[in-house]
């Protein structure tokens, strides 16, 4: 594949005035590599696109990342786009029931805030599950599978079930849903309502909206499972 591509209009004009330490660079690489990688893929995109766009040598690649794997694979698990979930932050014990899917939803909504980027790490999502090169079902294993086992056992405690069956995995994806539409759904929102998302308050404001939602529908699974019992004998 040919070195001289050019990099894509819609990249943002670099300052003229950038810092030259370490960090900076490293930083301005992944910017510009995550908007180059979701816009054309890992195949079609060239490190020294990636370079030119972050205004750095493109040896600074192979420094700070080792190579254009390793670049890619820093993209994709970022933690500014892509926040890790621990699991033991959302099932701990004591801990309220809001206070858990609290946790769990603001995995989704925090990175609302960092406004366009996000969007172009939606992208590059949606591209890795059509053209996968690996990332993406580590991050089902690493990532989404702990915290999704990590909420259901939050919620079998909470309804008193001992083994999660397919109604607590059913109501755990559900609750996941909500926030999800965040993402898939930014485009829709901001023709219709942008204000719900214009910003880190409104985004705080939607979270607290997720919370009470999910709470709901805990409770409604609840009230569920009470009347498929039946009436306690006397």
């Amino acid at each position: 594949m040919s070195d001289a591509l050019n990099p894509p209009s819609t990249l943002p004009a670099a300052p003229k005035a950038l810092r030259s330490d370490g960090l900076e660079a490293r930083t301005r690489l992944l910017d510009a590599a995550l908007v180059l990688f979701a816009d054309k893929g890992y195949a079609k995109t060239s490190t020294r696109e990636i370079a030119q766009a972050a205004q750095v040598n493109v040896a600074s690649i192979s420094y700070y990342f080792g190579d254009k794997a390793g670049l890619y694979r820093a993209v994709f698990t970022d933690p500014r786009s892509n926040p890790h979930i621990e699991p033991n932050d959302i099932n701990r014990l004591g801990q309220p029931l809001d206070e858990a899917l609290r946790v769990l939803l603001l995995g989704f909504t925090a990175p609302l805030k960092q406004g366009v980027q996000m969007q172009s790490c939606m992208k590059l999502h949606f591209r890795e599950m059509l053209e996968p090169t690996g990332l993406w079902e580590a991050e089902i294993d690493d990532n989404i599978r702990p915290a999704h086992m990590a909420i259901v056992q939050v919620l079998c405690r909470h309804l008193g079930v001992v083994q999660p069956d397919d109604a607590v995995h059913r109501l755990a994806f559900s609750i996941v849903g909500l926030a999800m539409m965040l993402h898939v759904g930014t485009d829709v929102i901001q023709a219709i309502r942008p204000q719900l998302i214009a910003g880190p308050a409104a985004i705080d404001t939607y979270t607290d909206h997720l919370v009470a939602s999910a709470m709901a529908m805990v409770e409604a699974e609840g009230r569920r499972r009470t009347a498929a019992a039946g009436p306690s004998p006397d």
